[in-house]
């Protein structure tokens, strides 16, 4: 049996777990790794509620700023750097702590990518064009076309997610469904999962404050400086496209606001029901 041990600490988003993740790292005495897929951008500190330099104190954190928005990245990426980062921190500790809300993130380090084919930048170029001059809806009606399992099973409201799978698609003459072999490959540490929920209404109303407060601690000035970049995959992000709406004046502040929180509430729904179908995550309720 591994003697070492990883403990993942998952949820929704602002359901609270950076708040626990500190005091378990400083009770256990172990650094934090976030398998969040924005906070590790370091231009993107605000719109992704990242640890603040106070809440980090006292505590070693790892992927919180840690790359930048102009070098690609992905789930597949993040699996190779963490497993050679625990690798490394198991050496001095017997238990790690993990945390975020990226669920596509956790299943890379826990049981590995599927095998599929290097990205065609040609290709992808070719489809981010088509996305801009044709509209999401064209390709979500190519992807229905090619690969209908994958158009029911992926994120159509995600354009990048649209675009992969297309490129795959279209790159092999092969579904991009077919790709998923959802064979686990074993690591040699133990994983276990917890997983933090509470009522609807109550994490609504948190995240409805949140955004509130992001407004204060300074985002339009946060999505002002990325305005120029904002076509870029890391900034295809709730917070970030309302406020780009608002900065070339297609709707007013108070709309795009209104928007951020919605889209928001709309993700943490999501973010749920992709972990009912684990049932290795044990829930405790806050």
């Amino acid at each position: 049996m591994p003697s070492k041990h990883l403990e993942i600490l998952l949820g929704p988003t602002g359901v609270g777990k950076t708040a626990l993740a500190l005091h378990w790292a400083k009770d256990w005495g172990c650094p934090i790794l976030s398998c969040d897929s924005r906070q590790l951008y370091k231009e993107m500190r605000i719109g992704t509620a990242a640890p603040t330099v106070e809440e980090q104190e006292g505590v070693v954190h790892y992927f919180i700023g840690s790359h930048s928005i102009f070098e690609p990245y992905t789930a597949g990426l993040y699996e190779l750097e963490a497993l050679a980062l625990l690798d490394t921190l198991f050496q001095t500790h017997d238990r790690l702590l993990m945390t975020g809300g990226s669920g596509l993130y956790i299943d890379a380090l826990c049981r590995g990518m599927d095998d599929f084919p290097q990205s065609d930048l040609v290709l992808r170029e070719k489809l981010t064009q088509r996305l801009r001059t044709e509209g999401i809806e064209a390709l979500r009606f190519e992807l229905k076309r090619l690969d209908p399992q994958s158009y029911m099973e992926i994120d159509i409201k995600n354009p990048q997610r649209i675009i992969r799978a297309l490129e795959v698609c279209l790159q092999t003459g092969q579904t991009f469904s077919s790709f998923k072999s959802r064979t686990h490959r074993q690591r040699p540490f133990e994983i276990s999962k917890t997983g933090l929920m509470m009522d609807r209404d109550q994490l609504y109303a948190r995240i409805d404050a949140r955004v509130d407060r992001m407004m204060e601690a300074g985002l339009l000035e946060e999505a002002r400086a990325l305005l120029p970049h904002k076509k870029l995959p890391a900034l295809q992000t709730v917070g970030y496209r309302e406020l780009f709406d608002f900065l070339e004046e297609k709707s007013d502040l108070e709309t795009a606001i209104g928007l951020i929180k919605r889209n928001t509430r709309r993700y943490a729904k999501r973010q749920i029901s992709y972990w009912r179908r684990d049932f290795s995550i044990e829930w405790l309720k806050v």
